[in-house]
C-alpha cells in the first residue's frame, strides 16, 4: 500500500509541476505575441489585450483543474480502496 501512495505523491507532484510549467511557458509566449502584435497596430491594443486576458484566464482555469485532479488524488485516492479490495479477498 506505501508503494501505491508513493507513486501516487509522484504522480500529483508531475501534475502540478508540469502543468503549471506549461500555463508560464503559455503566459510568456501569449504576452509576447500580444506586445509584438501591439506595437506593430497599436490601434488594435484594447482590442487585443481583451482577446489576451480572456486566453490567460482559460490559460490559468487549465492549471486548477490540474489542481483539483491532484487533491482528488492526494485526499480520495480511488487506487488505495482498489488495492484494499485487491488483497483483502
Amino acid at each position: 500500500m506505501e508503494t501505491v501512495i508513493g507513486f501516487t505523491a509522484i504522480a500529483v507532484a508531475l501534475l502540478i509541476g508540469l502543468g503549471a510549467l506549461g500555463v508560464g511557458i503559455g503566459m510568456g509566449l501569449l504576452g509576447g505575441k500580444f506586445l509584438e502584435s501591439a506595437a506593430r497596430q497599436p490601434e488594435l491594443a484594447p482590442m487585443l489585450q481583451v482577446k489576451m486576458f480572456i486566453v490567460v484566464g482559460l490559460l490559468d482555469a487549465v492549471a486548477m483543474i490540474g489542481v483539483g485532479i491532484a487533491l482528488f488524488f492526494t485526499f480520495a485516492n480511488p487506487f488505495v480502496a482498489q488495492f484494499i479490495a485487491v488483497n483483502a479477498g
